[in-house]
């Protein structure tokens, strides 16, 4: 497959009339600037297609449903999650299935190209396992087969209910292993993954230092070599409670315990000091931010300048999946540090502009958290690809990093016009080839589970 670009994002910088060339294998295998156009694709603004780096997709179908005010005359992060754990008790497999596939296509039409699924719905609703361990993860297998997307699925270790390890009850139950059915869990999806195409990965997911005893983390990294995931400092509840029961606040006790590194990807991070930031952005590690989600939630801002300066990392993800839309994410985290700091382009350097310099991040970053060789438009690199319409009036005559600063700032996900992930060209003129067929899917999944929490 040939596609053209009259200017496209690549690490030697913006190039003109660019013609990439993606192998039978769905990596690049020649980049040529200043060739005529040609080819069976012509785009406008060919930039590489991001991962998701953190998603729990059946929250998808809880989208709009958690906006009213409980009993309780404070709503927070906790309330929320008691609503959470209610709605799991009615997710059959099959649901699961329809709204992760839902969730996979809105990625894609979003401009993502590979989703990362942070995997912790297990077991059926009173806890017992499936007679096939593994039954959940292969729906999120399956869908990922409807959708196309590049997949790197993460199954969640879930033992405790707090650091005082006290067992888990009502929807917590769909989430606990003990550490030894875990392990027979990860090689049960790791089996089941073999029928996805190459480029797809596994992982495992430590959830929190809350939900997971801290002997037992050496035991699940050595699961697998492939990415690692944990929640990480979201609410100022949980820093209490590691810190009382560890000695040391969360991201103190994963500098010491951890030795973090570029396969470790920590989520949120949004209650950190200014020495936690600086050091565990310096160790390596992926901070994997979900803005739009952490909004919603009230979790807090995460220390965006101090992480880059310090040479940190970066992913988003969209979590909760109430808004899947990556322009929004990078809008949304750039505008916390502004209203934060009272300031403006915070995010931007003296060389790139605040979309440029935010999404450049976002395509490494997003990368080494999916353990995927993507990222950028270079040879060797998978094919994961998004076109923007530049005939769309917010990027009518824009070049180089104005696109990118008008793609986020002044334009949203209706920009993206084509989406390759791996080469497979799956979302043309900003419609997913099989959108019709996941999107019934999904009507009859939500028409059976009703509205109701």
């Amino acid at each position: 497959m040939e596609i053209w670009a009259a200017q496209a994002m690549t690490p030697q910088g913006w190039a003109r009339d660019l013609l990439v060339t993606i192998g039978p294998d769905g990596r690049i295998a020649d980049v040529r600037p200043g060739v005529s156009k040609s080819g069976e694709h012509c785009v406008g603004i060919l930039v590489p297609a991001p991962a998701n780096a953190h998603s729990h997709a059946f929250q998808r179908a809880m989208a709009g449903l958690t906006e009213a005010r409980g009993p309780d005359p404070r709503d927070s992060f906790w309330t929320w999650r008691k609503l959470m754990f209610r709605f799991l008790e009615k997710l059959t497999p099959a649901h699961v299935e329809a709204i992760a596939a839902l969730v996979q296509m809105e990625m894609l039409e979003a401009g993502y190209a590979a989703n990362v699924e942070f995997h912790y719905l297990h077991h059926q609703p009173d806890g017992t396992p499936y007679a096939n361990l593994a039954e959940m993860s292969e729906r999120i297998i399956a869908a990922s087969m409807t959708t196309g997307i590049g997949l790197t699925l993460l199954p969640v270790q879930y033992q405790f209910g707090g650091l005082d390890k006290r067992a888990l009850d009502g929807g917590q139950r769909r989430f606990g292993n003990e550490p030894d059915q875990f392990a027979r869990l990860v090689e049960a999806a790791t089996e089941a993954m073999q029928g996805l195409p190459s480029d797809c990965r596994m992982g495992v997911a430590p959830h929190s230092l809350r939900a997971v005893d801290p002997e037992s983390l050496a035991q699940i990294i050595a699961l697998t070599d492939g990415p690692i995931h944990m929640h990480l400092a979201e609410q100022q509840g949980e820093v209490d409670e590691v810190k009382d029961a560890l000695g040391k606040r969360p991201v103190e006790w994963v500098l010491d315990n951890l030795a973090p590194n570029p396969r470790m990807t920590f989520i949120h991070c949004t209650q950190l000091l200014p020495h936690e930031t600086e050091a565990l952005a310096r160790s390596g590690a992926v901070a994997g931010l979900c803005p739009i989600t952490e909004s919603s939630l009230g979790d807090g801002i995460f220390d965006g300048l101090r992480w880059l300066e310090a040479g940190g990392a970066i992913a988003v993800g969209s979590d909760s999946n109430i808004r899947i839309a990556l322009a929004e994410e990078l809008r949304t985290l750039e505008y916390s540090q502004r209203l934060r700091d009272r300031s403006r382009a915070v995010l931007a350097t003296r060389a790139q502009s605040t979309g440029r310099r935010l999404f450049g991040a976002i395509c490494a970053g997003g990368a080494l958290a999916a353990g995927r060789p993507s990222g950028a438009i270079a040879p060797g690199f998978l094919a994961d690809l998004m076109a923007l319409d530049d005939t769309h009036i917010d990027l009518m005559n824009r070049e180089g990093d104005t696109c990118l600063d008008s793609y986020i700032f002044a334009g949203d996900d209706r920009m993206v016009l084509d989406v390759w992930s791996a080469g497979r060209h799956m979302v043309r003129n900003g419609r997913h080839l099989r959108r019709d067929e996941i999107t019934n899917a999904y009507r009859e999944a939500m028409h059976e589970l009703g509205q109701t929490l």
